[in-house]
Parts: structure tokens; sequence; C-alpha cells
């Protein structure tokens, strides 16, 4: 399937700009938690929630990458990068809260957090300027 390359483009910015939302998103949210000096708060239920969605964002990402590649969409591309770094965060506030549970170190989830931008910026920046996978035509 073919898509106009002004609407590729269109959402492939929208989807860059996403990613550099939630990058601040998670700097903000990882400064205001070292500012309280708070953890967060452990629930059972968002624990299982958390876990389950590791593996299917995973599964989400793979058939997005997959679909990407088949018709050529840095969209979509960026799209299943999205999708890849909710399933990072949702691992790294499950490690966070385990070892916050575990070892009462409140501060563990606002820093482990910030590993992921650096990830949501490297996306965002290919997705915005069009450096990501090139379409493989054949």
């Amino acid at each position: 399937m073919e898509f106009p390359a002004s609407i590729e483009r269109r959402a492939s910015r929208i989807a860059g700009a996403l990613l550099f939302a939630l990058a601040a998103y998670v700097i903000a949210s990882a400064a205001y938690g070292l500012w309280q000096q708070q953890g967060q708060e452990f629930s059972a239920p968002g624990f299982v929630l958390i876990v389950l969605a590791i593996p299917i964002m995973v599964v989400l990402a793979k058939a997005k990458i997959r679909v990407a590649d088949q018709i050529g969409s840095r969209a979509l591309r960026a799209d299943a990068i999205e999708s890849i770094a909710c399933a990072y965060l949702a691992g790294v506030v499950m490690l966070g809260l385990l070892v916050q549970l575990l070892a009462g170190w409140w501060w563990v989830d606002s820093i482990t957090s910030l590993a992921i931008v650096v990830l949501l910026v490297k996306e965002g920046r290919e997705a915005w300027y069009g450096e990501a996978c090139e379409p493989a035509r054949q």
C-alpha cells in the first residue's frame, strides 16, 4: 500500500513529537519524584498490569515493525518504537517497585526511568528528520 509522501512525513513528525513529549514527561516525572523524595506507591493490581504490559507491548512492537518494513512507513516504525518504549518503561517501573519494596530505596524508580530518555530522544529525532529505515522496495 502506498501513502502520499506528505501524509507519511506528517505522521512521522507527529510520532517523533510524541516521542519527544514522552521523553519530557519521563524527565519531569523523575525530577518531581526526586524533588519530593518519594517513591511510587505499590499496588498489586497495578503491578500485575505492568508485568502483563511488557510482553504485550513487545509483541505489538514487533508486529508494527514488520508491517512498517513491508510498507516502508517511518511513521509506523516510530509508533512501534513508542510501543517498545512502553515495554521498557513498564520494565523499569516493575524493577523500581520491586527494589523500592525490598530495599526501601525511594529514589530507584526516578533514576532508572531516566535511562529510557536516550532511546526516546534518538528515535524521536529519527522520526522527525526521516532518518529511520528507508523503505526497501522490491
